[in-house]
């Protein structure tokens, strides 16, 4: 499993984005935020308030630098299926990925065996493939794409002023603080 500080290892999975199926791969997005969102599957009842709370801030992860990729163990057809059907997944915009064998949701530690799902998990990765960011909730407790922003956007300020951290709740324009402290992995 990747953890915090590791590089994440290139992938390439079939994906369904702007009404097309697309080969993607990580490598595809070196010099960019990356926010990983995987989750169960499609056609569920939490799943679609998730992707279209992460598709009305889609534009600000894109002002910020950052891809979103929604990653399910569905196939991209029932990901495209899902997108023609479903008024809140058709207001997704952003790769909807196909992780049918499970390889991605193993590597990133949220695959339930003898499930074939994905726990929900969302992870932010920086321009040069370091995981920084890991958030995993149990099937029936969705997420906030509002707190993932925050935190993309905490990860790119300590990224670009290495003596600061930000404290709980951080948002741009607060205070920040200087521990002098030494941080896990590559920042």
């Amino acid at each position: 499993m990747v953890q915090i500080g590791q590089t994440i290892p290139d992938f390439e999975l079939d994906a369904y984005h702007q009404d097309e199926f697309k080969k993607i791969k990580l490598s595809d997005y070196r010099g960019k935020w990356i926010a990983l969102i995987f989750y169960p599957a499609d056609f569920t009842f939490v799943c679609p308030t998730e992707l279209e709370d992460a598709a009305a801030l889609y534009p600000e992860f894109q002002k910020a630098g950052a891809e979103i990729l929604s990653v399910s163990t569905d196939t991209q057809f029932c990901h495209k299926a899902w997108h023609d059907t479903s008024p809140a997944i058709g207001k997704v915009n952003y790769p909807m990925v196909a992780d049918p064998t499970g390889r991605l949701s193993r590597a990133f530690g949220v695959y339930i065996e003898g499930a074939g799902l994905a726990l929900r998990g969302s992870f932010l990765v920086d321009p040069d493939g370091v995981l920084q960011t890991i958030e995993i909730h149990n099937l029936p407790i969705g997420r906030s794409a509002e707190e993932l922003l925050r935190r993309l956007r905490a990860g790119q300020f300590v990224r670009e002023h290495g003596d600061q951290v930000c404290p709980a709740n951080w948002e741009p324009g607060k205070d920040t603080l200087k521990p002098g402290l030494k941080l896990v992995g590559k920042i």
